[in-house]
């Protein structure tokens, strides 16, 4: 299955990157291992997560307060938000 980020959620998962970079040293890399491999969970079980509209699911991660919100459409899992948990709920939408 392939992998593809819609091009606001690339934008907020580099943020959030940079973010715990800033916070601590090597948290930024933590973090994005802890989001690729969220996006392995769902690779490997594609509906088991909470559905959030018609199209979309929502995987949350262990460490840190985000869900990887997508959905898939031919073989091709698109990723449309890297959420933190905080934010407004429905943001996102837009972008499916």
């Amino acid at each position: 299955m392939t992998v593809k980020f819609h091009p606001n959620a690339e934008a907020e998962f580099l943020n959030a990157v940079e973010y715990y970079e800033d916070v601590q040293n090597n948290l930024g890399y933590e973090f994005a291992s802890e989001v690729y491999g969220t996006i392995e969970r769902v690779k490997d079980f594609p509906l088991a997560w909470q559905k959030m509209t018609s199209k979309t699911r929502r995987c949350l991660t262990n460490r840190f307060p985000f869900g990887v919100i997508y959905f898939i459409k031919d073989d091709v899992l698109i990723i449309v938000a890297v959420m933190h948990l905080s934010k407004k709920p429905n943001y996102w939408k837009e972008r499916v």
